[in-house]
Parts: C-alpha cells; structure tokens; sequence
C-alpha cells in the first residue's frame, strides 16, 4: 500500500520534470524524495531535540555542547573507515541501513518520554546514532547520487537537492514549532521517525542497484592512509579541507548555544523560534536560484568565498542582536530573522560548489574515501568547536562564546580569501 501511495505521487509530478536532466530518471526522483523526507525531518529534529533538552531537561550550556559533540563525534569516529566501506560495498543497503537506525532511534525519545524515563544522557545516545546515520548514509547518498546522475550532472542534481533544502528550511522550523507549541517537542521527534520510515519504503522500490565494488586485496588502513594522501596531494581538495574544517567548527560551537540564546537570552517561544528559522528556508531558495549563475559568471571558487563571506558576517552580527531591539522582543526576533535569511543562503552557496568541485577532481575509484576523508577532516573537528562553545557560555555567558565564534569567522574568511587558491578556480 505505501509503495503504491508513493508511486502515485511520484507519477503526478513526473509529467513536469520529465526532459529536465537528472530529473528525468525515476531512480533520480525516487533519491530526490526520500532526501527531501529526511531535509524536513532533519529540520524537525534540528529544532526539537535541543528544545527537548532546553525546556523539558533544563539544560546548562556545557549539556548543550555535549548534546552538539555528541552529534559531531562519529564524524571523527567512522568518517575514515566508512570511506573503506563505500569503496567495497553497494551503497543502496547502506542507506537503507542508516535511515532505519536513525528512525528507530528517534522514536526511542517519544518512547522514553511517555514512559518518564527521558534523561540527557538518553538525548547524548539517541545524538550519537543520528549523527552516525548521518556519516554512513549521507556518505553513501553521495556516492550514489554520482552513480545516477554521472559528474556533470552533479551541479544540476545538488541545484535540485538544494530547492529540496530550501522547501523544508522554509517550512520546517515553522511546522517544528507548531508541534513543539501544541504537541511537545517528543511528538514533533516521531514525526521524523515517521518519515524515514517512508522514505526506506521509497528506496527499497527503486529499480536501480549501484553495482558491488570489485574485492580489493589491500588491508582496510592501506585504504584509509591512501584517502589521505590523495587529499593532501590536491590542492584544491586541501584548501577545502582546512577551510571547511574550520568552519564546521565554528558552526557546531553556534549550534551548542543558538536556541540558549534564542530562547533565554531573547525570550522566545518555541513557535517563535520556528517562524524566525522559516526565513532561513527562503535564503536556501535563493541559493538554488543564484549558485548557478554566480558560478557561470565568477566562477565556483569566488562562489564559494561569497557564501563563507555571507556566513562570517552573521557569525558576527548576532551576538550584538539585543533582547529588546527598539524596545520590541518582536524586533530582535525579526533582526535574528533576517541574519538567518542571509546566513543559510551563504551556506548554501558555500557548500553546492564546494561539492561539485571535490567530486570533479576525484577518479571513481577514489570517490568513496574522498567523500568519507573529506568529511572525517572537515567535521572532526566540530565536538571540540561544541564543547568549547559550551565551556565558554557556562562560564563567561552565552554571548561571550557567540562573540569567540564571530571573530574566528572572521579571521577564516580572510584567510580562505588570501591563502588558497580558490579566487582563480573557474569550474
């Protein structure tokens, strides 16, 4: 019954995408969906489980960054040996694999909730599987999405999925407080549960398999250190290691201590803080919009300096945003609005290039291990940028540590400007 539910739907909507590239295979929808599933469940989650932490555990900041580590850690832990398994293995049950475990470990909240048994350390756990599901699954959709589409359809297909992103960033953190306000923040969490349960539904009817990897005879850390190298030996793929490293640092230190300061220092409510992120969705629509031609006209390497450049400038204007703005907590609310609006566009616009560059440089053999060394390089480093953001809000306030963050964007902006090689990267 699901699967004839999801063809129908699939069927009403092929007529207008038929002839548009990618778009045209029934594979490519069927992937396009079920990442669409999971975009709005991620910006459910995003906004209900540090609110479940905020206002029903009473969180300190040091829990909060923990919570955020804990999110970040596998990314350090498998990043490298997942880059080993998607080079020797299919990627279609890996991602059916990862979506499952991801569900099942977020309805374990509403569970454990209704049972009277929620507990941070049960957020710390329920943390760390989704962000391994993240690490496996959002690895092998990678791979496979290159497998469908081939490498110059890359662009195209990442413009697609970011539309995607940009339709749930703008009605996902509205419809997260919504449910939050009127339901709980637990109810909101099986929401999500819920779709990547239809989302595996979805993918188990594709008629499409990746073909299983020819056996390799090399030991698994042959692998690993040979991901390495092949990075370190790119210039343009170590330029965007470090620069995407720092970043994520950055941004996982704000992820610690944005709904703290949302909700605490800035007095709003769930629903509130949901509308506000909704215009964050529509700087992702914008994104999908402008990344194409802004690459055709300066090339993906300035492409990618505006987007870092959008970024910084939030990063540091948002701890000056004050809880009475004009005397009106509606004013704060709408200035925090709008440095979402352009902070998600610059992410965006970041990132799309940032993707399709690292994926054009890379042989397919290699793609596995590039895509998991790129991401154990880039993201390692977030637990600690969550951890330091906690210590530094629990003791020195919450708008010390989101002072700290602005001057490290700062300072990256200018760094990744005169000290990489992107400025002169046409394609």
């Amino acid at each position: 019954m699901e699967r004839q539910i999801l063809s129908s739907f699939l069927q009403s909507c092929a007529s207008r995408l038929r002839g548009d590239g990618s778009a045209a295979s029934v594979n490519f929808r069927r992937l396009w969906f079920s990442n669409g599933l999971n975009c709005f469940g991620a910006q459910i989650t995003s906004l209900a489980l540090p609110l479940c932490a905020v206002l029903l555990l009473h969180a300190t900041p040091e829990q909060m960054g923990l919570l955020v580590a804990l999110q970040a850690l596998p990314f350090a832990l498998f990043g490298l040996p997942v880059g080993v398994l998607l080079d020797r293995r299919s990627k279609h049950p890996i991602m059916l694999f990862s979506e499952t475990m991801s569900g099942l470990a977020l309805a374990s909240v509403a569970v454990a909730y209704w049972c009277g048994v929620l507990s941070m350390p049960w957020l710390y756990i329920v943390g760390f599987i989704i962000g391994t599901g993240f690490v496996v699954g959002g690895g092998a959709e990678q791979v496979f999405l290159t497998f469908l589409v081939g490498r110059d359809g890359l662009i195209d297909a990442q413009s697609k999925f970011a539309a995607t992103e940009s339709a749930s960033r703008l009605i996902g953190p509205g419809l997260a407080g919504v449910l939050v306000q009127v339901l709980s923040a637990p109810a909101a969490i099986l929401c999500t549960a819920c779709g990547y349960l239809v989302s595996v539904c979805n993918l188990r009817a594709m008629s499409v398999r990746d073909p299983r990897p020819a056996p390799s005879d090399k030991h698994a850390l042959r692998d690993i250190a040979d991901g390495l190298l092949f990075v370190w030996r790119e210039p343009l793929l170590r330029a965007l290691a470090w620069g995407a490293g720092i970043w994520h640092f950055l941004f996982y230190a704000s992820m610690a201590l944005t709904v703290l300061f949302a909700t605490r220092d800035l007095g709003m409510s769930p629903g509130v803080l949901g509308m506000t992120q909704m215009l964050g969705g529509a700087g992702v629509l914008l994104s999908a919009f402008i990344v194409k031609p802004l690459t055709r006209r300066y090339g993906a390497g300035r492409t990618i300096l505006i987007g870092l450049a959008s970024t910084s400038l939030c990063f540091a204007l948002t701890p000056c945003i004050p809880a009475l703005l004009f005397g009106s907590a509606a004013a704060s609310a709408v200035a925090y609005a709008i440095l979402m609006f352009f902070f998600d566009c610059g992410v965006m616009l970041f990132f799309i290039p940032y993707l399709g560059l690292r994926q054009k440089v890379t042989p397919d053999p290699m793609l596995g291990r590039m895509t998991s060394t790129m991401r154990f390089l880039t993201v390692a480093t977030a637990p600690l940028g969550a951890l330091a953001a906690g210590w530094v809000a629990e003791h020195f306030g919450v708008r010390s540590g989101l002072a700290c963050i602005a001057a490290g964007s700062i300072a990256l902006t200018i760094a990744m400007v005169w000290g990489t090689p992107l400025r002169s990267v046409r394609t």
